[in-house]
């Protein structure tokens, strides 16, 4: 199974310099790359990832635009890593955007990186470094400090050096043994999870948990600290002459107080904290869910298209309904947790618990109705909860509505094959068989009376 550790680094100034040097040449690679990958396309040649990391390499040592004042490669400064996995994360971004296009969702063409606008970061292989406790080896830099020991025991695959807000982070990704990877479940109860704004997570038991909303909470002194990078950022441009609209290719003269408030003391790091504080609740979360249950239901929800709605587009990316979904999916190979996926059609919160009626008119500001049919009063997010626990409940019906634990439920299951994969996800419209949404309203009406 793979799994990743993030660790933050304790660099000296000299290995903060290099690492900048090397996630800039890192970034430089790529332009070039992608460069020449558009040109051949539209000479209506068959681009190749491979091919053209075989042509830079005949280049970079010898070519003007590879050598510095004094005539010398500067490369050479560099290692290898730096300037050959760009090559291979392009292949993978056109295989993945041919892929996207095939399969009719959106897609977007591999972009240009730009100083300032992409992450620094560059690649370093398994074979190049190694962990020694605390601390970590590298090459060209020597040893660097971790703040903490890798978490992780087994075949470390490779690692990545990333910059974010100031502080540099090793990420370690380690192939480990399924019997350290596994972990023991508390429950084995079935839960159905209904996703919100008002509350993050919804439960079938009843109980609501509360997301931290960390952007709301420092939205004040977020635009505050914009604004002061705003002033700075049209001083420099009237000291430079520039109206309107920054040209390609012009630069402005480096302010250090920009700078340093932009990227070190202030912006840069409230955002990240922002991240952090977002993520951690999302583990806990995730975690918790995973050990003290056997299947946990969520919807399919259209996160990319939730944004569209403007009054909640910022409450939904306070959440983060994607991250949620993609850590219970690999965390739940790890406590043999199934995953069942809701269809995105099903009526969760408009079907009554009690009688399986349909309260088709409920509107998104309803957070209580009332059930024409038995007189039940429902709590919106609980009733959604209970449906999506039923619905789950006579989907797994064969397997006697998953009475126990048991290691076949995750034994075929291919986990560790990708780093963010893992767990068993079953659509729920799968296990019904092919059907529209009215036939899954049917069937899920029906759970619903069954299991009253």
């Amino acid at each position: 199974m793979l799994l990743a550790h993030r660790i933050r680094i304790d660099a000296t100034a000299e290995q903060r310099d290099y690492f900048a040097r090397a996630a800039g040449t890192a970034r430089r690679v790529w332009n070039w790359a992608l460069s020449a990958w558009n040109r051949q396309a539209a000479a209506g040649l068959g681009p190749n990832a491979m091919a053209l990391k075989k042509a830079f390499n005949r280049i970079k040592y010898s070519d003007p635009d590879w050598l510095d004042s004094d005539g010398k490669p500067w490369l050479r400064a560099i290692h290898r890593d730096a300037h050959a996995q760009p090559f291979a994360n392009l292949a993978k971004a056109w295989s993945r955007y041919f892929e996207q296009r095939r399969a009719g969702q959106p897609a977007h063409a591999a972009r240009f990186k730009k100083k300032g606008r992409s992450a620094d970061a560059f690649y370093v292989a398994n074979d190049k470094f190694r962990i020694e406790g605390r601390s970590a080896v590298l090459p060209k830099v020597g040893r660097v400090a971790l703040h903490e020991v890798l978490r992780w025991g087994g075949k470390i695959i490779g690692a990545s050096v990333s910059l974010e807000a100031g502080h540099w982070y090793l990420a370690v990704q380690v192939d480990v043994p399924d019997h350290l990877a596994r972990r023991r479940r508390t429950g084995d109860v079935v839960t159905g999870v209904d996703l919100g704004v008002t509350s993050a997570a919804t439960l079938s038991s009843g109980e609501k948990i509360a997301a931290p909303r960390p952007l709301k909470a420092a939205l004040r002194r977020l635009r505050i600290r914009s604004r002061r990078q705003s002033r700075k950022l049209e001083a420099a441009k009237a000291a430079a002459g520039i109206v309107g609209r920054i040209g390609k290719g012009m630069r402005l003269p480096a302010s250090k107080n920009r700078t340093k408030g932009a990227l070190a003391l202030a912006l840069a790091r409230l955002q990240a904290r922002i991240a952090r504080v977002r993520r951690d609740f999302t583990h806990k979360l995730t975690t918790r869910l995973c050990r003290e249950n056997q299947a946990v239901v969520i919807e399919d929800l259209n996160v990319r298209g939730m944004p569209a709605n403007a009054r909640l587009a910022r409450a939904i990316a306070d959440v983060g309904f994607y991250e949620f979904r993609r850590q219970v999916t690999y965390k739940s190979a790890r406590y043999g947790t199934r995953i069942v996926l809701a269809g995105r059609w099903y009526p969760s919160s408009e079907l009554c618990s009690g009688c399986g009626r349909r309260n088709a008119g409920l509107a998104l500001g309803d957070r209580a109705w009332t059930c024409a049919g038995c007189g039940v009063r429902h709590d919106r997010d609980v009733n959604a909860a209970i449906n999506l626990q039923r619905l789950a409940t006579g989907a797994l019906a064969a397997r006697t509505a998953l009475p126990e634990a048991s290691q076949a439920v995750t034994r075929d299951t291919a986990a560790g094959l990708t780093p963010a994969g893992g767990g068993e996800v079953t659509p729920v419209r799968h296990e019904h068989g092919q059907q529209d949404s009215s036939g899954q309203d049917e069937n899920a009406v029906h759970i619903c009376t069954r299991n009253r």
